[in-house]
């Protein structure tokens, strides 16, 4: 078996979509023999998490599967290899900045919550 990373691309859709137009792409880990399956994997998991649901606006949300855009073989896992890169260009840089603080910050104590409860 062989390891492949994929990216697999929602659209949401709220209402009657006449909103900024919204997409939610996840890096999956596929295990499989080759391309080929692996490629089949993880389309079956984008169709099997398609989901439609009211929010809290009574407005259907519905999350559609687009497709696999990205499908990488991984040789080898090494430590502190690179997996996934993104540029991002928010309006604010100092705002970008606070919010990745903060979500370290919620994971180091949630990795100390952790640990704690092992004691």
């Amino acid at each position: 078996m062989n390891w492949y990373l994929a990216k697999i691309a929602f659209q949401i859709i709220c209402g009657e979509g006449n909103h900024h137009p919204q997409f939610d792409e996840q890096l999956r880990l596929i295990s499989a023999i080759d391309e080929e399956e692996a490629l089949l994997k993880a389309r079956s998991i984008g169709y099997k998490e398609q989901e439609s649901f009211l929010n809290q606006h009574h407005k259907l949300v519905q999350w559609k599967f687009i497709d696999v855009s990205e499908l990488y073989k991984m040789s080898d896992l090494i430590d502190g290899a690179e997996l996934y890169s993104r540029i991002e260009e928010p309006t604010n840089a100092d705002t970008y900045i606070d919010l990745i603080h903060r979500k370290a910050q919620h994971i180091a104590s949630n990795a100390t919550h952790s640990l704690l409860q092992l004691v």
